[in-house]
């Protein structure tokens, strides 16, 4: 099995696939790669199929014009625990203070309706761990490691050559290419971004 991050983006993809087997309303990942090495507390720091599915909620919630959280994106309200619950997730009796009900676990449900894709990611995750560890400082990470950003960090422009633009931290699109539906050319950080980083 590769263990480059385009393979994980591919099984991200098609583990949200199999969620919207499920869901239909839930809209498409337009960026797969964009949740790995990505991290936030609230929504839970691990890259596990849970995490896919905790995102899933927020996408359907967004499909309906639901407000699922507040405070920032980080207090999860009972609108979110309602989709979640839909969807498969439990949560503990009382919301957590910072985070509401955003620390939701899956159902033995969902773990049987979703074992071989559940099985699959976390296949794929343990290889990307696998390669991900191995990298050394010699290793050549791309232009995210002149950004000295660890990947939950701040983001910044990315332009594709027919000048659209995304937000995005550096070290995910060094991982591997985000590519503009537009003109089919990968989105890049402008050498400006970059001297004024360095």
């Amino acid at each position: 099995m590769s263990t480059t991050p385009p393979v994980l983006a591919a099984e991200l993809a098609q583990a949200w696939a199999d969620i919207q087997r499920y869901h239909p309303e839930l809209p498409d990942l337009a960026a797969p790669e964009s949740l790995i090495g990505e991290s936030s507390s609230a929504c839970g720091a691990e890259l596990s199929f849970e995490r896919l599915l905790h995102e899933a909620v927020h996408g359907i919630a967004a499909a309906r014009g639901v407000r699922d959280t507040s405070r920032a994106g980080r207090y999860h309200n009972r609108r979110f625990l309602a989709i979640a619950e839909e969807m498969g997730l439990d949560h503990s009796e009382e919301p957590h203070a910072s985070s509401g009900f955003s620390l939701v676990t899956l159902d033995q449900e969902a773990k049987r309706r979703y074992r071989a894709t559940i099985e699959r990611l976390q296949r794929a995750l343990k290889a990307h761990t696998a390669a991900t560890a191995a990298d050394t400082k010699r290793s050549f990470r791309g232009p995210a490691a002149r950004h000295g950003s660890s990947g939950g960090g701040v983001r910044v422009k990315a332009v594709c050559d027919c000048g659209r633009n995304v937000r995005v931290v550096p070290s995910v699109l060094a991982q591997a290419p985000i590519v503009c539906g537009g003109c089919m050319k990968p989105f890049r950080i402008p050498d400006v971004a970059i001297a004024a980083a360095s």
